[in-house]
């Protein structure tokens, strides 16, 4: 054997740029998100799709709830909003009257949006406020400790049902659009390019616009449920989703690994809650009556 020191190979820093460095809070990264989590993929289709929408970043807003999802606002270099848990909507609907011109997007979880934040829903659905809602479903309260949802399929096994749910789920595509949703579409974490698609379509839509993107929960979901990895949930949503642009949401509930159906399923128009008001106002006040068009509390921020 040879006595010669060997001279170590220096190390060299990687100065190559992140390619969504742009739009994400650096040091916020890496995130605290289980591996094979789909809600990275999430946040990366929902970057391309406001790349694709040319929309200015100063004039969006993101607003997330609590759990896994709820995360998603704090990561995103833009103007965001974590709130309380099931009042990521009432809080973005708040923004979005306050100042219109506000492109606001809700990012959160099944059980955030339609479970604590049910009513909620239902009723920025209902008035057709001009938001874009992100639905994460992964069937369960993740975060918080793996419980029972109100997407939870039947029978699946969680924290709190351990001999299996038996409570009828939500069909959320349906609760949507009975709601009076403009765009209602449904994706899995699998599907990343139709999934950008659907989200441009969905930010560019006027009124209340609904995705839902199904995303595997590997460490509580899963593994309750033996269903394998995150890999083997994606590999069962490449075998089992049947794309089906169009279907009647009544049509395509959700049963405990069951083939099931994704696609773009409403695409309407409808006056937004601003439309509505301004012919209201217009029609009983005349000219006496001035649309809000942005902030006027700050004489400095236009």
């Amino acid at each position: 054997m040879s006595d010669t020191a060997v001279t170590p190979t220096p190390v060299t820093e990687d100065t190559t740029p992140h390619p969504m460095e742009d739009w994400l809070r650096m040091d916020r990264i890496p995130h605290i998100w289980c591996p094979t989590c789909g809600l990275g993929i999430v946040v990366t289709a929902l970057v391309e799709a406001i790349k694709k929408t040319e929309f200015d970043p100063d004039l969006i807003s993101v607003v997330s709830g609590i759990g896994c999802t709820g995360r998603v606002a704090g990561y995103m270099k833009l103007d965001s909003f974590h709130a309380t848990h099931g009042r990521a909507i009432p809080f973005a609907t708040g923004l979005k009257l306050s100042n219109p011109k506000l492109k606001v997007i809700v990012v959160s979880g099944d059980g955030d949006l339609t479970g604590i934040g049910g009513n909620h829903f239902i009723h920025a659905a209902r008035r057709n406020i001009d938001l874009t809602v992100i639905c994460v479903n992964n069937f369960i309260y993740a975060m918080t400790g793996g419980q029972v949802a109100p997407t939870t399929p039947n029978p699946a096994v969680t924290s709190t049902t351990p001999y299996g749910a038996f409570e009828p789920p939500f069909n959320l595509a349906n609760l949507a659009e009975a709601c009076g949703a403009t765009f209602v579409s449904r994706w899995t974490a699998l599907h990343v390019r139709r999934t950008v698609e659907s989200m441009t379509r969905a930010l560019n839509k006027p009124g209340f616009s609904f995705v839902e993107v199904i995303a595997p929960c590997s460490t509580l979901y899963a593994r309750r449920n033996r269903l394998g990895s995150g890999l083997d949930l994606m590999k069962f949503y490449h075998d089992n989703a049947i794309i089906k642009n169009g279907c009647p949401t009544p049509e395509v509930g959700i049963d405990f690994q069951k083939p099931f159906i994704v696609g773009d399923f409403v695409d309407k128009e409808q006056p937004t809650w601003h439309d509505r008001m301004r012919a209201q106002m217009t029609a009983t006040l005349g000219e006496k009556f001035i649309p809000k068009v942005g902030p006027s509390i700050c004489t400095n921020c236009e």
